[in-house]
Protein backbone atom coordinates (compact mmCIF):
# COMPACT_ATOMS: atom_id res chain seq x y z
CA UNK A 1 0.00 0.00 0.00
CA UNK A 2 1.32 3.44 -0.93
CA UNK A 3 0.80 7.02 0.63
CA UNK A 4 -0.10 9.49 -2.81
CA UNK A 5 -0.36 13.22 -3.15
CA UNK A 6 -2.39 14.46 -5.96
CA UNK A 7 -1.32 18.11 -6.66
CA UNK A 8 -4.09 20.26 -8.12
CA UNK A 9 -6.53 18.60 -6.86
CA UNK A 10 -9.67 20.62 -7.15
CA UNK A 11 -8.45 21.52 -10.88
CA UNK A 12 -10.10 19.47 -14.08
CA UNK A 13 -7.72 16.79 -14.65
CA UNK A 14 -6.66 16.67 -10.15
CA UNK A 15 -10.44 15.69 -9.60
CA UNK A 16 -10.08 13.42 -12.80
CA UNK A 17 -6.75 11.66 -10.86
CA UNK A 18 -8.98 11.04 -7.63
CA UNK A 19 -12.01 9.21 -9.29
CA UNK A 20 -9.36 7.05 -11.56
CA UNK A 21 -7.29 6.02 -9.04
CA UNK A 22 -10.32 5.16 -6.81
CA UNK A 23 -12.07 3.05 -10.07
CA UNK A 24 -8.62 1.55 -10.66
CA UNK A 25 -8.27 0.33 -6.84
CA UNK A 26 -4.85 2.10 -6.41
CA UNK A 27 -3.27 0.35 -3.92
CA UNK A 28 -3.23 3.34 -1.52
CA UNK A 29 -2.93 3.97 2.02
CA UNK A 30 -3.28 7.33 2.51
CA UNK A 31 -4.21 10.17 0.05
CA UNK A 32 -2.94 13.60 0.33
CA UNK A 33 -5.25 16.10 -1.65
CA UNK A 34 -3.41 19.44 -2.06
CA UNK A 35 -3.69 22.50 -4.06
CA UNK A 36 -3.37 26.36 -3.67
CA UNK A 37 -3.89 28.33 -0.47
CA UNK A 38 -6.97 29.41 -2.74
CA UNK A 39 -8.33 25.73 -2.60
CA UNK A 40 -7.54 24.73 0.94
CA UNK A 41 -10.12 23.30 3.48
CA UNK A 42 -12.69 22.07 0.83
CA UNK A 43 -13.35 19.00 0.95
CA UNK A 44 -13.23 15.60 -2.10
CA UNK A 45 -14.54 12.31 -1.57
CA UNK A 46 -12.54 9.19 -1.80
CA UNK A 47 -13.78 6.27 -0.96
CA UNK A 48 -17.01 7.10 0.23
CA UNK A 49 -14.49 9.03 3.00
CA UNK A 50 -14.21 12.89 2.59
CA UNK A 51 -10.97 14.29 2.11
CA UNK A 52 -10.01 17.83 2.99
CA UNK A 53 -7.48 19.90 0.60
CA UNK A 54 -4.67 21.07 2.28
CA UNK A 55 -2.03 23.86 0.75
CA UNK A 56 0.81 23.51 -1.39
CA UNK A 57 3.23 25.92 0.28
CA UNK A 58 3.02 23.95 3.80
CA UNK A 59 3.00 20.16 2.24
CA UNK A 60 5.56 17.69 3.15
CA UNK A 61 6.40 15.49 0.72
CA UNK A 62 8.50 13.39 2.46
CA UNK A 63 5.52 11.51 3.53
CA UNK A 64 4.32 10.86 0.11
CA UNK A 65 5.57 7.62 -1.94
CA UNK A 66 4.19 8.90 -5.25
CA UNK A 67 2.85 12.49 -6.23
CA UNK A 68 0.62 13.11 -9.20
CA UNK A 69 1.32 16.76 -10.09
CA UNK A 70 -1.93 18.46 -11.90
CA UNK A 71 -1.16 22.21 -11.46
CA UNK A 72 0.53 23.76 -14.44
CA UNK A 73 4.32 23.87 -15.20
CA UNK A 74 5.05 27.31 -12.89
CA UNK A 75 4.07 24.81 -10.01
CA UNK A 76 5.74 22.38 -11.27
CA UNK A 77 8.93 23.74 -11.69
CA UNK A 78 9.07 25.26 -8.09
CA UNK A 79 7.36 22.03 -6.08
CA UNK A 80 8.13 18.39 -8.49
CA UNK A 81 12.37 18.81 -7.91
CA UNK A 82 11.70 19.54 -4.01
CA UNK A 83 9.09 16.66 -4.08
CA UNK A 84 11.65 14.20 -5.41
CA UNK A 85 14.06 15.22 -3.28
CA UNK A 86 12.30 14.67 -0.17
CA UNK A 87 12.53 10.83 -1.78
CA UNK A 88 8.86 11.25 -3.72
CA UNK A 89 8.24 10.21 -7.08
CA UNK A 90 6.77 12.55 -9.04
CA UNK A 91 4.36 11.80 -12.16
CA UNK A 92 4.11 15.43 -13.75
CA UNK A 93 0.84 16.01 -16.15
CA UNK A 94 2.34 19.91 -17.08
CA UNK A 95 5.13 20.67 -19.79
CA UNK A 96 8.00 21.50 -17.10
CA UNK A 97 9.97 18.31 -17.70
CA UNK A 98 8.56 16.73 -20.66
CA UNK A 99 11.76 17.46 -23.09
CA UNK A 100 14.22 17.13 -20.40
CA UNK A 101 16.65 14.38 -21.13
CA UNK A 102 16.75 13.01 -18.03
CA UNK A 103 13.21 12.74 -17.30
CA UNK A 104 11.19 9.79 -18.64
CA UNK A 105 8.13 11.12 -21.05
CA UNK A 106 5.77 7.62 -20.66
CA UNK A 107 2.94 6.31 -22.51
CA UNK A 108 2.32 3.13 -20.94
CA UNK A 109 1.05 1.30 -23.98
CA UNK A 110 3.95 2.27 -25.66
CA UNK A 111 7.55 2.66 -23.51
CA UNK A 112 7.03 1.21 -20.34
CA UNK A 113 10.25 0.69 -19.99
CA UNK A 114 10.97 4.30 -19.43
CA UNK A 115 10.28 4.13 -16.10
CA UNK A 116 12.91 2.05 -15.22
CA UNK A 117 15.13 5.15 -15.51
CA UNK A 118 13.47 7.77 -13.83
CA UNK A 119 15.55 10.09 -11.09
CA UNK A 120 12.39 11.25 -9.07
CA UNK A 121 10.04 12.54 -12.04
CA UNK A 122 8.28 10.94 -14.83
CA UNK A 123 6.32 13.19 -17.17
CA UNK A 124 2.80 12.88 -18.51
CA UNK A 125 3.21 13.26 -22.19
CA UNK A 126 0.50 16.25 -23.66
CA UNK A 127 -3.18 14.94 -24.01
CA UNK A 128 -3.30 14.97 -28.20
CA UNK A 129 -0.03 13.13 -28.26
CA UNK A 130 -0.92 10.46 -25.88
CA UNK A 131 -4.07 9.72 -27.78
CA UNK A 132 -2.12 9.57 -30.80
CA UNK A 133 0.89 7.45 -30.04
CA UNK A 134 -0.90 4.60 -28.62
CA UNK A 135 -2.93 4.45 -32.20
CA UNK A 136 0.31 4.71 -34.06
CA UNK A 137 2.73 2.90 -31.83
CA UNK A 138 1.87 -0.74 -32.73
CA UNK A 139 1.72 0.49 -36.98
CA UNK A 140 5.53 2.02 -36.54
CA UNK A 141 6.62 -1.64 -34.62
CA UNK A 142 5.30 -3.45 -37.69
CA UNK A 143 6.33 -1.25 -40.61
CA UNK A 144 8.49 2.07 -39.96
CA UNK A 145 6.36 5.17 -39.61
CA UNK A 146 7.58 8.11 -41.70
CA UNK A 147 5.67 10.70 -41.55
CA UNK A 148 2.53 12.09 -40.06
CA UNK A 149 0.83 15.07 -40.52
CA UNK A 150 -2.17 15.66 -37.89
CA UNK A 151 -4.93 18.33 -37.28
CA UNK A 152 -6.53 18.14 -34.00
CA UNK A 153 -9.99 19.12 -33.03
CA UNK A 154 -9.13 19.49 -28.91
CA UNK A 155 -11.97 19.95 -26.39
CA UNK A 156 -12.30 22.76 -24.58
CA UNK A 157 -11.89 21.31 -20.91
CA UNK A 158 -7.98 20.98 -22.29
CA UNK A 159 -7.97 24.23 -20.99
CA UNK A 160 -9.54 23.57 -17.29
CA UNK A 161 -12.64 24.38 -16.00
CA UNK A 162 -12.88 28.18 -16.72
CA UNK A 163 -13.06 27.42 -19.79
CA UNK A 164 -15.71 24.82 -19.77
CA UNK A 165 -17.90 27.60 -18.06
CA UNK A 166 -16.98 30.01 -20.99
CA UNK A 167 -18.14 27.80 -23.63
CA UNK A 168 -21.66 27.14 -21.79
CA UNK A 169 -22.07 30.72 -21.23
CA UNK A 170 -20.81 31.95 -24.71
CA UNK A 171 -23.25 29.65 -25.59
CA UNK A 172 -26.12 30.57 -23.52
CA UNK A 173 -25.32 34.23 -24.78
CA UNK A 174 -24.88 33.48 -28.46
CA UNK A 175 -27.98 31.77 -28.39
CA UNK A 176 -29.77 34.72 -26.87
CA UNK A 177 -28.29 37.28 -28.91
CA UNK A 178 -26.15 38.86 -26.47
CA UNK A 179 -22.17 40.02 -27.11
CA UNK A 180 -19.84 37.77 -26.23
CA UNK A 181 -16.93 38.24 -24.54
CA UNK A 182 -14.17 36.27 -24.96
CA UNK A 183 -11.51 35.17 -21.70
CA UNK A 184 -9.97 32.16 -21.96
CA UNK A 185 -9.81 31.92 -25.65
CA UNK A 186 -8.87 35.26 -27.92
CA UNK A 187 -11.98 34.82 -30.09
CA UNK A 188 -15.56 33.53 -29.47
CA UNK A 189 -15.49 29.84 -28.97
CA UNK A 190 -19.03 29.26 -29.36
CA UNK A 191 -20.10 28.09 -32.57
CA UNK A 192 -16.71 28.48 -33.70
CA UNK A 193 -13.10 26.73 -34.62
CA UNK A 194 -10.09 28.41 -32.85
CA UNK A 195 -6.64 27.03 -35.21
CA UNK A 196 -4.87 28.50 -32.20
CA UNK A 197 -3.89 26.46 -29.11
CA UNK A 198 -1.34 27.96 -26.76
CA UNK A 199 0.99 30.37 -27.85
CA UNK A 200 2.97 30.82 -31.24
CA UNK A 201 6.30 30.01 -32.00
CA UNK A 202 8.95 29.95 -34.56
CA UNK A 203 7.66 29.77 -38.30
CA UNK A 204 4.24 30.45 -37.29
CA UNK A 205 3.35 26.99 -35.20
CA UNK A 206 2.01 27.20 -31.72
CA UNK A 207 3.65 24.97 -28.93
CA UNK A 208 1.20 22.39 -29.30
CA UNK A 209 1.68 21.89 -32.35
CA UNK A 210 5.55 21.45 -31.95
CA UNK A 211 4.73 19.14 -28.34
CA UNK A 212 3.36 16.75 -31.03
CA UNK A 213 6.55 16.87 -32.73
CA UNK A 214 8.63 16.82 -30.20
CA UNK A 215 6.93 14.49 -27.74
CA UNK A 216 6.37 11.86 -30.52
CA UNK A 217 9.43 11.39 -31.29
CA UNK A 218 10.70 10.96 -27.75
CA UNK A 219 7.88 8.45 -26.72
CA UNK A 220 8.34 6.40 -29.55
CA UNK A 221 12.06 6.24 -29.84
CA UNK A 222 12.62 7.52 -33.17
CA UNK A 223 14.28 11.27 -33.93
CA UNK A 224 13.86 10.87 -37.42
CA UNK A 225 9.63 10.71 -37.69
CA UNK A 226 8.34 13.89 -38.90
CA UNK A 227 5.51 15.25 -37.74
CA UNK A 228 3.46 18.37 -39.03
CA UNK A 229 0.39 19.49 -36.98
CA UNK A 230 -2.08 21.55 -37.04
CA UNK A 231 -3.82 22.22 -33.22
CA UNK A 232 -7.63 23.68 -33.20
CA UNK A 233 -10.21 24.04 -30.64
CA UNK A 234 -13.88 22.97 -30.69
CA UNK A 235 -16.98 23.86 -29.21
CA UNK A 236 -16.47 20.52 -27.55
CA UNK A 237 -16.77 19.64 -23.92
CA UNK A 238 -15.08 16.58 -23.22
CA UNK A 239 -13.04 14.51 -26.22
CA UNK A 240 -10.17 15.09 -28.70
CA UNK A 241 -10.46 14.48 -31.98
CA UNK A 242 -7.75 14.20 -34.48
CA UNK A 243 -7.38 13.61 -38.42
CA UNK A 244 -4.09 11.67 -38.63
CA UNK A 245 -1.91 10.69 -42.40
CA UNK A 246 0.42 8.52 -41.68
CA UNK A 247 3.50 7.42 -44.17
CA UNK A 248 5.20 3.99 -43.64
CA UNK A 249 8.49 2.95 -45.10
CA UNK A 250 6.70 0.21 -46.95
CA UNK A 251 3.08 -0.58 -48.38
CA UNK A 252 0.45 -1.11 -45.52
CA UNK A 253 -2.75 -1.68 -46.24
CA UNK A 254 -6.41 -0.76 -44.47
CA UNK A 255 -7.07 -4.46 -43.41
CA UNK A 256 -3.68 -5.22 -42.15
CA UNK A 257 -4.00 -1.72 -40.36
CA UNK A 258 -7.17 -2.86 -38.84
CA UNK A 259 -6.21 -6.07 -37.86
CA UNK A 260 -3.35 -4.74 -35.92
CA UNK A 261 -5.23 -2.13 -34.17
CA UNK A 262 -7.62 -4.52 -32.90
CA UNK A 263 -5.13 -6.68 -31.35
CA UNK A 264 -3.18 -3.43 -29.66
CA UNK A 265 -3.39 -2.79 -25.77
CA UNK A 266 -5.18 0.36 -24.89
CA UNK A 267 -7.05 0.45 -28.73
CA UNK A 268 -10.59 -0.31 -29.73
CA UNK A 269 -11.37 0.14 -33.60
CA UNK A 270 -14.82 1.65 -34.58
CA UNK A 271 -15.19 1.66 -38.28
CA UNK A 272 -18.48 0.86 -39.93
CA UNK A 273 -18.75 3.92 -42.19
CA UNK A 274 -21.87 2.50 -43.82
CA UNK A 275 -23.52 1.78 -40.64
CA UNK A 276 -22.45 5.45 -39.81
CA UNK A 277 -20.22 3.94 -37.26
CA UNK A 278 -17.12 5.75 -36.12
CA UNK A 279 -15.36 7.39 -32.74
CA UNK A 280 -17.16 10.94 -31.62
CA UNK A 281 -16.22 12.41 -28.68
CA UNK A 282 -19.96 12.27 -27.47
CA UNK A 283 -19.61 8.21 -27.17
CA UNK A 284 -15.79 8.14 -25.85
CA UNK A 285 -16.20 11.25 -22.76
CA UNK A 286 -15.53 8.63 -19.50
CA UNK A 287 -13.70 5.96 -21.15
CA UNK A 288 -9.73 5.28 -21.05
CA UNK A 289 -9.38 3.59 -24.55
CA UNK A 290 -8.22 5.64 -28.06
CA UNK A 291 -11.24 5.03 -30.32
CA UNK A 292 -9.69 4.65 -34.16
CA UNK A 293 -12.22 4.87 -37.65
CA UNK A 294 -11.82 5.56 -40.65
CA UNK A 295 -9.25 4.03 -41.93
CA UNK A 296 -8.51 4.47 -45.08
CA UNK A 297 -5.14 4.16 -48.04
CA UNK A 298 -4.34 7.21 -49.75
CA UNK A 299 -5.82 7.46 -53.08
CA UNK A 300 -2.51 8.69 -54.60
CA UNK A 301 0.31 7.08 -52.15
CA UNK A 302 0.14 3.13 -51.46
CA UNK A 303 2.78 4.21 -48.40
CA UNK A 304 -0.06 6.04 -46.99
CA UNK A 305 -2.98 5.68 -44.35
CA UNK A 306 -5.58 7.71 -43.11
CA UNK A 307 -7.63 7.63 -39.83
CA UNK A 308 -9.78 8.99 -37.29
CA UNK A 309 -8.04 8.95 -33.33
CA UNK A 310 -10.95 10.42 -30.44
CA UNK A 311 -9.98 10.07 -27.42
CA UNK A 312 -11.25 11.50 -23.58
CA UNK A 313 -8.44 14.31 -22.92
CA UNK A 314 -9.31 14.44 -19.25
CA UNK A 315 -8.96 10.73 -18.85
CA UNK A 316 -6.47 9.00 -21.08
CA UNK A 317 -4.70 12.58 -22.39
CA UNK A 318 -3.78 13.05 -18.49
CA UNK A 319 -5.40 11.42 -15.32
CA UNK A 320 -5.80 7.77 -16.67
CA UNK A 321 -2.64 7.74 -18.58
CA UNK A 322 -0.96 9.27 -15.30
CA UNK A 323 -2.08 6.67 -12.91
CA UNK A 324 -1.18 4.26 -15.55
CA UNK A 325 2.73 5.47 -14.75
CA UNK A 326 1.70 5.29 -10.96
CA UNK A 327 1.12 1.52 -11.39
CA UNK A 328 3.89 0.71 -13.63
CA UNK A 329 5.98 2.26 -10.92
CA UNK A 330 4.34 -0.86 -8.48
CA UNK A 331 4.24 -3.51 -11.02
CA UNK A 332 7.87 -2.77 -12.13
CA UNK A 333 9.50 -2.64 -8.55
CA UNK A 334 10.24 1.56 -8.83
CA UNK A 335 8.86 3.26 -5.86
Amino acid sequence: MYKVAVVGATGAVGMHMVKVLQERNFPIDRLFLVASEHSAGKRIAFKDEEHEVVALRDFDFSSVDIALFSAGSSVSKEYAPKAAESGCIVVDNSSAFRMDDSVPLVVPEVNPQDVDWHKGIIANPNCSTIQMVVALNPLHRVNRIKKIVVSTYQAVSGKGLKAVEELKNQSADVLSDKDVVPEQFPHQIAFNVLPHIDVFVEDGYTKEEMKMLNETRKIMGDSKIDVAATAVRVPVFIGHSESVWVKFEGEMNVSRVKDILKGADGVVVVDEPSAAEYPLAVDVAGRDEVFVGRIRRDLNDPLAILMWVVADNLRKGAATNAVQIAELLVKRGKV
